[in-house]
């Protein structure tokens, strides 16, 4: 099932994705709500066609996006940053971080280009993890029990704040308004039982930056679970994003900022597409 919030020109509302349309869901305008809900869906209305709604993120968390950095075997290799010949080492435990929930935005909408504070913008493409059930200190073998589905993030960062400014950590640098794009909609775990192979693509005006597949996570979904929910409660609702493959802009020679006017597509198998236009002043 694909789960989306939509707005028909009278407010957010949720809704199931049918073909061409989407059929919009009774009582419930927060896809927060719908997941605490559990079932009982019910429909309010006929199904409206899909190109006369205007979607929005799926979903806001009602508390920051949990993050995972390097998570993919090439991305660590990648790292020039470092000195020749030394990549970047893979630790025992995923580097985590957050990013908060007024970042998000939804698929087609503008994501806000940072100059003069910076031009080093960058994509980031991720499989976003939507938890369904509460829990703490989960096993790995229990996680995806606990998982309510799966949509797409574009995890976009200001590299040169994100590296090197306020001591290098990353929060400021991932942090700016409208950075996460989130979308187009949730696809709920039972039509994705095995996250672990998915192909996941960024295109930049229709060319290929990053082509990978999420069997090359060295932090696998389920494991990431259990790492973040050691000693935290997951609430139904939160949302983790999973780390991103090679070919982000930063690693390019000579490296490749995102620019007005670029268009971001951001595809991952049994998810579907999500697209952003950088804009200047947003």
């Amino acid at each position: 099932m694909r789960l989306c919030t939509f707005d028909n020109g009278q407010g957010p509302l949720t809704g199931v994705i049918e073909g061409d349309g989407v059929l919009p869901l009774r009582d419930t305008v927060e896809m927060v709500d719908l997941i605490r809900r559990g079932a009982g869906w019910a429909p309010a209305a006929q199904a409206l066609p899909l190109m006369s709604v205007r979607l929005l993120a799926p979903i806001v968390p009602k508390r920051n996006v949990f993050c995972v950095g390097w998570n993919y075997a090439e991305h660590f290799a990648e790292d020039k940053i470092r000195p020749a010949n030394a990549a970047q080492e893979i630790p025992e435990h995923p580097a985590l971080f957050t990013k908060n929930p007024f970042a998000i935005i939804g698929p087609d909408a503008a994501i806000r280009y940072p100059a003069p504070i910076s031009e080093q913008l960058d994509y980031e493409v991720e499989l976003a993890v939507v938890i369904g059930t509460q829990g703490r200190d989960i096993a790995e073998r229990d996680a995806l029990d606990h998982v309510f589905g799966y949509t797409i993030a574009n995890d976009v960062s200001v590299r040169n704040v994100q590296r090197t400014w306020h001591g290098g950590q990353w929060f400021k640098g991932k942090n700016f308004d409208t950075h996460l794009p989130l979308g187009p909609w949730i696809v709920t775990k039972d039509e994705i039982p095995d996250p672990q192979t998915l192909r996941l693509t960024t295109r930049v005006n229709g060319v290929t930056k990053q082509d990978s597949n999420t069997k090359h996570m060295v932090f696998e979904v389920a494991r990431i679970i259990a790492e973040l929910s050691a000693g935290l409660t997951l609430h139904p609702g939160d949302v983790i994003i999973t780390g991103t493959p090679a070919g982000v802009g930063m690693h390019r020679t000579p490296p490749e900022w995102l620019k007005p006017g670029d268009v971001v597509e951001l595809e991952i198998e049994r998810i579907g597409v999500l697209r952003n236009v950088i804009e200047r002043g947003v």
